[in-house]
Formats: C-alpha cells, sequence, structure tokens
C-alpha cells in the first residue's frame, strides 16, 4: 500500500470534531514520553511541558496529542513511563474527564491501535501509597486521525501523526522497535543517532514532506496538521497548506500549534533569564496568527 492510500485510508476513518470561532485547540506530539532514563529525550523539558500544558488547562483549551507521545519502541511497558513522569498523567487525566483530550497513536506508540491493550494499561494504576487501583483515562480511545469541521463554512482540518508517509515506520514498524530496544538505545548514551528516525535523517524527512505535500495537493489542498519529522511547518496563505507542529524534544524548547478565534499560530515555549538571573518558563509566537480562513479554496 502507498503512503497516499495509507493517508486516504486515515482520513476516511477519521473521526470528525466540530469546532467554531470559540474553540481552543493546542497541538503537540513527539513527546517521546520515557522511563527518565539517559535514552529519556522528554526528561529535559518535561518542566518546560508541564508549565505549558497546565496554562493550557487553566484557559480552556482541548489538547490534541499528534502521536508519539509515549515512548514505546525504548520502553517495554507504559507502568515505567508513568511512574516517571506521573504528574504529566495526571494532568492529562484532568482533560480527559472534562472532555478536552484527544489522543493519536503515531510509530513509536503504534501499540496503541489495539484498543484491549489501551484498556489493560491506559484506564487504571496502581497507586502503592494506598495499595488501590486508581482510574486514569478511563474509556479514552486512540484514534489514527481526526478531522476538525468548522460548524458554519464546513472548512476541515486533517490531524494525523504523518507517519503514514514513512514507509519503514508505518509497515515495518515492530522491526524499528526491536532495532531501537536491542541496538539504538544502548548506543544513544554516547552520542549515535537512531538512522531509521526522520528527525535525525534530513533527506528521509524531506521525501516524507514530499510525499504528504503531493496527497494534499490531490486532496484540493486539504489543511493537514502533522508531526513525525519532529521539524516545524507554517505556510503561508496560497502555499500548499501542511502544518508541522515541531516535537517537545527539541533541545531546551518545546513547539506546538495553536489553534485560537479562527486563528491558527506556531509557539515555542522554553526557558529564559529574568534580569535578577532567575528562571521562568515562557512562550514565544514564532508564526502567525493567521485566519484560517485565507486557507480556504476559492
Amino acid at each position: 500500500m502507498s503512503s497516499s492510500k495509507r493517508l486516504d485510508r486515515a482520513y476516511k476513518n477519521a473521526v470528525t470534531i466540530p469546532f467554531d470561532e470559540g474553540s481552543k485547540f493546542i497541538f503537540f506530539s513527539d513527546c517521546h514520553r520515557g522511563d527518565n532514563s539517559f535514552a529519556d529525550d522528554f526528561a529535559n523539558n518535561r518542566n518546560i511541558y508541564f508549565h505549558a500544558l497546565n496554562q493550557y488547562y487553566r484557559e480552556g483549551f482541548t489538547y490534541i496529542e499528534l502521536g508519539d507521545g509515549d515512548e514505546l519502541w525504548e520502553n517495554i511497558t507504559f507502568e515505567a513511563i508513568f511512574e516517571a513522569h506521573k504528574n504529566v498523567y495526571q494532568l492529562l487525566k484532568r482533560f480527559h474527564l472534562e472532555k478536552r483530550l484527544h489522543m493519536l497513536w503515531g510509530n513509536h506508540d503504534m501499540v496503541y491501535r489495539d484498543p484491549e491493550y489501551v484498556d489493560e494499561h491506559l484506564s487504571h494504576y496502581f497507586e502503592p501509597i494506598d495499595g488501590s487501583d486508581k482510574e486514569l483515562f478511563e474509556g479514552i480511545t486512540y484514534h489514527e486521525a481526526l478531522i476538525l469541521k468548522h460548524t458554519k463554512t464546513g472548512q476541515e482540518i486533517f490531524c494525523v501523526h504523518g507517519h503514514q508517509a514513512d514507509w519503514w515506520n508505518y509497515v515495518c514498524w515492530r522491526i524499528g522497535r526491536f532495532l531501537v530496544r536491542i541496538l539504538w538505545k544502548p548506543l544513544q548514551v554516547v552520542g549515535i543517532a537512531d538512522p531509521t528516525s526522520p528527525a535525525k535523517n534530513y533527506k528521509e524527512l524531506i521525501r516524507i514532506e514530499r510525499r504528504i505535500k503531493r496527497w494534499i495537493l490531490k486532496k484540493d489542498l486539504l489543511i493537514t496538521l502533522a508531526g513525525h519529522t519532529h521539524r516545524p511547518r507554517f505556510p503561508e496563505p496560497g502555499q500548499i497548506p501542511f502544518f508541522n507542529d515541531g516535537s517537545c524534544v527539541h533541545p531546551r524548547s518545546i513547539t506546538g500549534i495553536e489553534i485560537v478565534n479562527g486563528e491558527i499560530s506556531l509557539i515555542k515555549w522554553y526557558i529564559d533569564t529574568k534580569p535578577d538571573g532567575t528562571l521562568q518558563i515562557v512562550r514565544a509566537l514564532l508564526e502567525g496568527p493567521q485566519k484560517l480562513a485565507d486557507y480556504l479554496v476559492k
């Protein structure tokens, strides 16, 4: 099956979420939450991520995670990841209880395609303090793709991880997982990168982006929002509307996409120094805001 057909299938099976000018969404992807070991790329930015997500929660945003949230190639079970970043999952639980959480699976957490796996590992967790099972993401469903559809204009935004355009990481993900666990995770400590990752292979990154762009052209310039490559993208109106929210494992920063009041923006959260020498976590606007209506095909 070609990358175009995989994207077609994801679009056909996508769950539709209505939105309007008052809707507020924050998109992050590629968190790669790990077990807090030397190979946990998320650990360096977890305080930035937690602070940003907490602010979005207080401001009434809906959180959409575009895949690879949990690093289940390097780590065998979700339980070790949960224990390492328990505060993050407790915050995500609050989004879930208020129906403001939508999760997609990527190549590194493709096991979440299986509803039985999700129910077994993510519905509850064991609390050693009182020796009881407590609810976590009860009833949650992970999706391959989502479609945001404007209630008035009918404009659609297709949300997907993006590995559908990456044959190796979609079709051969089990082989990739095996190689990462056995070979690349130990080598990561000495600075040897996984060559199968498009985030670390520029030529493969370009090929993946080109395939997604061709598919967008075939779909009459459908706005598409993805992750996977870790490279932020924010096109101007009139260009192919392929957006990428980047990742949460950039050195010392995380990037994401916001949709607020019918406008889309690319943002970054990072640690900055105040004049008095104290540190603070700040949000920076990288691109936008741009009206979504400006991307409507006329």
